[in-house]
């Protein structure tokens, strides 16, 4: 497949001031760290004063160390409002919780929302399920504590990018099957839910996030699991029983490796009764929407997951 002819115009004269990824070994995670961290300082600069950003230390999982929280609040509302529950990007080996600081400076004041992100331990020094249960004790304490946060709980969701779309379809399973925590909603983009790469776009030479750099994901995220009998919530798209899960928004580019992984997911949820809503943008790569933002394709769906929140958090 030429992959280049199949881009979109806008989104192939942008990749060209885009760094490409071609795999990775794990000396060079302490790099890319600090690469990614460096680009913090831009997104700062960016913020406006219609949000207020709340940073909270909470308990961890049993025996591990407490987690970071930033709650995102659009200025001057108090009363209970909806919130969202996020997990960040970054092939579970690298990002930050502050990456998101831009989303929710915009999704809070425009939908009337309360953002949360959660700052969970990195692969592969914490593979599976250290992550995971990061992303869910922040969540516990977040339930837990929505009176003071002026959080209401029937309209509370989570949702993630790439990894993170991965950690939050992971973590709608973990929080179905412990039962203490009613989700209303799930938004999964380009999620990173399929380990095994055996699907005919998982072997496709991509831009951004090549096979190499996503097995190498993986690698550190499953650590001693690699080919073995890897947990449905390391890696969603082993789950059979997708029913009870919390109705699901899925978006992915037509290039992107995670395409077949992720369509499929959205037709079994769909087929366990999970109201379930799928866009595939036709010359999106991975993570298009948020590296390649001044595109029409990138606005487009990003203007297409607004109207979804704005449907959910009210529903």
């Amino acid at each position: 497949m030429d992959v280049d002819s199949l881009l979109d115009p806008d989104i192939r004269e942008a990749l060209k001031s885009v760094p490409q990824m071609n795999g990775f070994t794990f000396d060079q995670v302490p790099a890319m760290r600090e690469t990614r961290l460096a680009q913090l300082a831009t997104i700062q600069s960016q913020l406006s004063d219609a949000v207020e950003r709340t940073d909270y230390t909470v308990p961890g999982p049993d025996g591990a160390p407490d987690v970071a929280l930033r709650v995102h609040r659009p200025a001057g509302q108090q009363g209970p409002l909806p919130a969202i529950y996020w997990m960040h990007g970054g092939g579970y080996v690298f990002g930050s919780h502050e990456m998101d600081d831009l989303r929710f400076d915009k999704w809070c004041p425009a939908l009337n929302c309360i953002g949360i992100s959660v700052e969970y331990r990195l692969a592969p020094e914490t593979p599976y399920p250290g992550p995971l249960e990061d992303a869910y004790a922040g969540l516990a304490w977040v339930h837990e504590n929505a009176a003071t946060l002026g959080i209401d709980t029937a309209h509370l969701g989570i949702g993630g990018a790439s990894a993170g779309g991965g950690l939050a379809a992971g973590l709608a399973l973990l929080t179905r099957d412990r039962g203490k925590i009613p989700l209303a909603f799930q938004l999964l983009i380009y999620p990173m839910i399929d380990d095994r790469m055996t699907s005919v776009s998982s072997g496709w030479e991509v831009p951004i996030w090549s096979p190499a750099s996503n097995k190498a994901g993986w690698a550190a995220y499953l650590g001693d699991l690699v080919g073995g009998d890897v947990p449905i919530y390391a890696a969603a798209a082993r789950a059979r029983e997708l029913d009870g899960l919390p109705q699901a928004l899925i978006t992915v580019g037509a290039l992107d490796g995670f395409l077949d992984e992720d369509i499929d997911y959205a037709l079994r949820l769909t087929h366990a009764g999970v109201p379930t809503e799928l866009h595939v943008y036709p010359g999106g790569p991975h993570g298009f929407d948020a590296l390649l933002p001044g595109t029409a394709l990138a606005r487009r769906a990003r203007a297409d997951m607004e109207t979804w929140l704005a449907h959910v958090l009210r529903a």
